[in-house]
């Protein structure tokens, strides 16, 4: 139960960064407009394909293409094998260039630039990491500026302060050669070459499909993290939906060479465009889609006891009830606090205290009113295993368990098993 419940909470989690943005794929203009409670925020675009179409002989890739990428946030191309997210990714280096249309880079036609030294203003990180084994993570992490400089040195301060970015201590790492490295700290070094020019827009394909469960999942928080720092353009490539669904500021959903659907994650889980865009996703994530608050799966009538009550009788509630904490509450409802069975024991030998004297009155709490989502971190890491409820008068209304939450969170994947016969 206890893995069950981490699966519900690390893939539901995801829906917790939801940013409301809305974009027209028609046509691609140069500014990204965002409509938010009546104020519009102009944001300059970084990339913008204008009816671009990718062909090898009759063979279409890429369908008339029209798309843009907002500046500043972490784009993730998804989609199924062959529908085009990995050639659309690699036109806006030249990697691949394109049959027809304009690929532009903060208004500029890449075609009028020197794809090498295209390649050189944007980072690269790709799924086979592509370090150079007989160069030393420092050589390798310097390796751009080196070839746009003509430089044979490197700068060392840099280079430490990447690799302390990236989460690698700079003294331990710096002379090593890739093969000293695991696979995820030799990713973590290629995410610091990327980052050593400075680039606007880096790419990345795919670049933790090959690492373990855990190691993947660690760095696509340092993803995270990094561009909140940071405020790269990241067009990230993956087949993966519950990563993009992670990482993902913007979402693009490719079929058949063409965007299928583009917004935040939050819009496109609330509003699939189609049944591809609906069965990609996944049944079970739209069924989890954020609607419910606290008030509709807290327990009504916790234990609770008043303040005043004596250690021996809070022991032989919490034995009756079989409960490993106690809710403090006066008569009319107020909340005090809470006492565990560590907080009891450690002066119950000490007759004239009450609960009053033991209870911890700077425990989490929630409200009523709060989503769902936005608390199962909260309980999640409560001391206690639940976390009370109490209203905006300072009135316990309920609790909130791990156990109602798997309640709540498993649904609609036993109705989906129970409706195939599993």
């Amino acid at each position: 139960m206890g893995s069950f419940l981490r699966s519900f909470f690390r893939t539901l989690s995801f829906f917790g960064r939801v940013f409301l943005h809305v974009h027209s794929q028609k046509t691609p203009p140069n500014l990204v407009h965002q409509q938010l409670g009546g104020d519009v925020e102009v944001k300059r675009n970084a990339v913008e394909f204008r009816n671009v179409t990718k062909s090898y002989g009759d063979n279409v890739v890429i369908d008339n293409l029209n798309l843009s990428i907002p500046q500043g946030n972490i784009v993730v191309l998804v989609g199924p094998s062959g529908c085009g997210k990995t050639t659309t990714m690699k036109m806006i280096n030249r990697l691949i260039e394109s049959t027809s249309g304009e690929v532009r880079v903060f208004n500029q036609d890449i075609q009028a630039q020197n794809s090498a030294e295209l390649r050189r203003r944007i980072g690269y990180v790709i799924q086979q990491i592509g370090l150079f084994p007989h160069m030393t993570i420092a050589e390798n992490i310097s390796l751009v500026p080196r070839l746009t400089d003509g430089k044979k040195g490197h700068d060392l301060t840099k280079i430490d302060q990447l690799l302390e970015l990236v989460g690698l201590d700079a003294a331990s790492y710096r002379d090593r050669y890739p093969a000293e490295l695991s696979g995820g700290q030799q990713q973590r070094v290629g995410v610091a070459r990327a980052l050593m020019a400075n680039p606007p827009i880096i790419l990345m394909d795919e670049p933790f499909s090959a690492l373990d469960p855990i190691t993947r999942e660690q760095l696509q928080d340092e993803l995270i993290r990094l561009n909140q720092e940071l405020h790269k353009t990241i067009v990230f490539v993956t087949h993966d939906m519950d990563e993009a669904l992670k990482i993902a500021d913007e979402l693009i959903i490719m079929q058949g060479g063409q965007v299928i659907q583009q917004g935040t994650p939050d819009h496109i889980l609330r509003h699939p465009v189609n049944d591809f865009v609906r069965g990609f996703i996944g049944e079970k994530r739209l069924a989890a889609k954020p609607a419910l608050t606290v008030a509709d799966v807290m327990l009504l009538q916790p234990v609770k006891m008043s303040r005043y009550k004596g250690l021996a009788e809070a022991v032989q509630t919490m034995q009756r009830k079989r409960v490993t904490a106690i809710l403090v509450a006066d008569q009319d409802g107020r909340y005090h606090g809470i006492a565990d069975t560590a907080d009891i024991y450690k002066r119950y030998s000490e007759e004239s205290k009450t609960l009053a004297d033991v209870m911890r009155t700077d425990a989490p709490t929630l409200r009523p009113e709060t989503p769902l989502w936005d608390a199962i971190t909260l309980v999640q890491d409560a001391p206690y295993g639940h976390v009370p409820v109490v209203s905006g008068e300072g009135k316990l209304v309920g609790i909130v368990t791990r156990a109602c939450l798997v309640d709540v969170l498993s649904k609609p994947y036993l109705e989906e098993a129970a409706a195939s016969g599993e």
